[in-house]
């Protein structure tokens, strides 16, 4: 990575490999390198904003570039990097590296030091760490009260237990 600005560098240095995130957000375990990463955590994750909305099929999204993404890769079908391996196809050529990390050469750097579980990113050993270690579960049915430690549990249980169907909000 290259970097125009002394400034940008020395963020990059301070939040990547110093692991400097002075931000802590109020409303869960969160924290981030600068103020702006904040609030647009808190406007997605806790607010429920998504300003970027597809003028194709109506999908929001919280960033920009995530929109860019969805827009080229389903609605224009390019997916211009493919493995060699197998005939997985990606849009960003980060997601092929990951993909040829993970699938063919088996790497999960990111260990768990309480029970040696390992994962591939950093994300999922955060919420291991959370879900099983802590017993945390932020996501709350509004009809039952059961709580989940991922989303994708909570969509789940409100499909097959509550039948519903129309879960965007989410």
């Amino acid at each position: 990575t290259s970097f125009s600005e002394k400034g940008k560098l020395n963020r990059h240095i301070a939040s990547v490999h110093e692991e400097k995130k002075p931000f802590k957000c109020s409303k869960c375990d969160a924290s981030f390198s600068e103020i702006g990463s904040l609030n647009k955590h808190v406007a997605s994750v806790h607010e429920g904003k998504k300003p970027f909305k597809c003028i194709i099929c109506d999908t929001s999204f919280t960033l920009k570039g995530n929109l860019k993404v969805h827009m080229v890769s389903i609605h224009e079908d390019k997916k211009p990097f493919q493995c060699n391996t197998c005939d997985a196809k990606f849009t960003q050529k980060s997601s092929l590296k990951k993909h040829m990390e993970n699938v063919h050469e088996g790497k999960k750097p990111f260990q768990c030091n309480i029970c040696d579980f390992s994962f591939t990113d950093k994300g999922k050993l955060v919420r291991h760490l959370a879900s099983v270690h802590e017993g945390k579960k932020p996501f709350k049915c509004d009809t039952c009260d059961a709580r989940f430690a991922l989303k994708s549990h909570l969509k789940n249980h409100l499909t097959s237990v509550h039948k519903e169907k129309h879960l965007d909000k989410l």
